[in-house]
């Protein structure tokens, strides 16, 4: 494992000390860096300190929730600080969601004040003017919009375990159109972050890209945490470019790259235009893929573009997010997540509710230091989502296979055709392959009195597939139950601030098409 200060051989009870020993021990290193310039740990640490009087003086007491709306940036990294610093809870919210999503969140957080980074994103920027928030300035740091204050919220009480208390409230994007709040604890963040450090070697001379959302917990936990306890610097981006990414690869002298799936396959399509075989980037030793389902062509193409392996992982916003992880050291030609992380158990539970016997598919639960709190001023999802033994139940569809784990799908996805089990992932693999095809999403429809196989395409530019072409792919690979009973082509793939498909925006595509007729 890469040297970590002696302060964190006991793991820190609160967020806001894991710069603290770096801006002792390394005042002058490089930590926050994007492309108007660079903070050191001194100077991050300074500005988190003036943060923490400002937020005071604005009335923001402990226990008080702080809607933090934002893209990657300093603002938004000491902002995160600056609150936790304070022992208020912030409200993570993607500057990308719409005015009506912000406002839920804000309503049910209950939040004091909302804050807007705005100078540093214009999405940011939109709903502060929306919101007649007030322009703001720290020392050292960008325009910053303020809401009002809301003074019939009341603090939350803090746990006498300081570790314990709430450090990032995240909401997920909610089926039922209603998010849950995740409560992330300084524990379930820190343990993350250091062991997700330990498993990558991360070290002082270590520099990650900083593209995926700090608003969500990969972002938060692993690539902004994971850097800093381990001393490292962070490259901060909140735009996807394929040659903006590629040029800070080799100008910033990025070490590892962590993407969601569709950004690696948006960067080999970028290569494909510009006819770059390989790439040379010095310095870059791990490429990562998280987030969601990693398809075998975009391994491949991935992986021949860079010059080395794609690893892979599986995380759920309530595990914080880590439960399995490809290791460096045993490389996989599969698209399996990896081994089971470290400290962390699982569970395989059949229909019977029994656990399955290695190889076959069950419902994945997981126990841990990563688990969540809870989610906010919902008792009930709660205790349906953990058991009085600590187990939570991902909803998510899985299989062992010699100690590493395959993701299958959601459970509340799998469709059941002419009484045989169809996962969408295992559709979406070959679809995925079938020349021409960029992408595909799966969705189970009852129309009728079955269950049908709805699969919707996004081909590849210049692609001349036709859904019949695709339809025979599909039953060349598939058994006939498996067979998507309908092929629809799109343009583009709704998704989702992290990248997923967003399939609740598909159904209801394919309902609007239904009722059309």
């Amino acid at each position: 494992m890469s040297e970590i200060p002696t302060a964190f051989e006991s793991q820190p009870s609160q967020v806001g000390e894991v710069c603290k020993p770096w801006a002792q021990r390394s005042p002058g290193k490089a930590v926050l860096l994007d492309s108007n310039g660079s903070w050191n740990y001194l100077q991050l640490q300074s500005a988190v300190t003036r943060a923490e009087e400002f937020l005071k003086n604005a009335g923001i007491r402990p226990g008080d929730r702080v809607a933090l709306v934002c893209e990657n940036s300093r603002e938004f990294v000491v902002l995160f600080f600056a609150l936790t610093g304070i022992q208020a809870w912030p409200v993570l919210v993607n500057a990308r969601l719409s005015a009506q999503e912000l406002e839920q969140i804000r309503e049910h957080s209950g939040a004091r004040r909302v804050l807007y980074t705005a100078a540093a994103s214009p999405q940011a920027m939109k709903h502060a003017k929306q919101n007649s928030a007030e322009m703001h300035t720290i020392e050292g740091m960008r325009e910053i919009g303020m809401g009002p204050l809301n003074e019939t919220v009341r603090p939350e009480a803090l746990e006498t375990d300081p570790s314990e208390n709430v450090a990032a409230l995240i909401y997920t994007s909610g089926t039922t159109g209603q998010p849950k709040g995740v409560m992330l604890t300084h524990r379930n963040l820190l343990f993350m972050a250091s062991r997700s450090a330990g498993i990558r070697s991360v070290g002082p001379d270590d520099r990650l890209l900083g593209i995926l959302p700090m608003s969500h917990a990969v972002g938060l936990a692993v690539v902004l945490l994971g850097t800093l306890v381990a001393g490292g610097s962070v490259y901060l981006s909140s735009r996807f470019d394929p040659p903006a990414i590629l040029a800070a690869l080799e100008k910033e002298e990025i070490t590892i790259l962590m993407g969601a799936p569709s950004m690696f396959a948006l960067i080999a399509e970028f290569a494909k235009l510009k006819k770059m075989q390989q790439l040379k980037l010095g310095r870059l030793r791990v490429i990562t893929s998280s987030g969601a389902p990693l398809q075998p062509t975009v391994k491949s193409e991935t992986e021949a573009l860079f010059g080395m392996v794609l690893g892979n992982g599986y995380g759920i916003s309530e595990c914080s997010p880590t439960v399995a992880l490809t290791r460096i050291d045993t490389p996989r030609q599969d698209t399996s997540v990896g081994k089971i992380f470290p400290e962390v158990e699982i569970r395989l539970v059949g229909q019977d509710g029994n656990d399955v016997g290695c190889g076959e598919v069950g419902e994945l639960w997981v126990r841990g230091p990563n688990i969540m709190k809870g989610y906010y001023r919902a008792p009930e999802e709660t205790a349906a989502a953990i058991n009085p033994e600590g187990w939570f139940n991902t909803r998510d569809l899985a299989r062992m296979e010699d100690e590493h784990l395959f993701i299958v799908g959601r459970t509340k996805e799998m469709i059941v055709r002419f009484g045989f089990n169809v996962y969408p992932a295992e559709v979406e693999a070959i679809l995925n392959a079938c020349p021409g095809v960029a992408r595909s999403a799966v969705i189970g429809k009852t129309v009728g009195s079955e269950e049908e196989v709805i699969a919707f395409v996004q081909l590849s530019p210049d692609s001349t597939a036709t859904t019949e072409q695709i339809a025979q792919h599909a039953a060349k690979n598939l058994a006939p139950y498996k067979h998507p009973t309908r092929i629809i082509l799109v343009d583009e793939m709704p998704t989702t601030p992290t990248g997923k498909v967003s399939k609740d925006q598909l159904a209801k595509r394919f309902d609007s098409m239904l009722a059309r007729k």
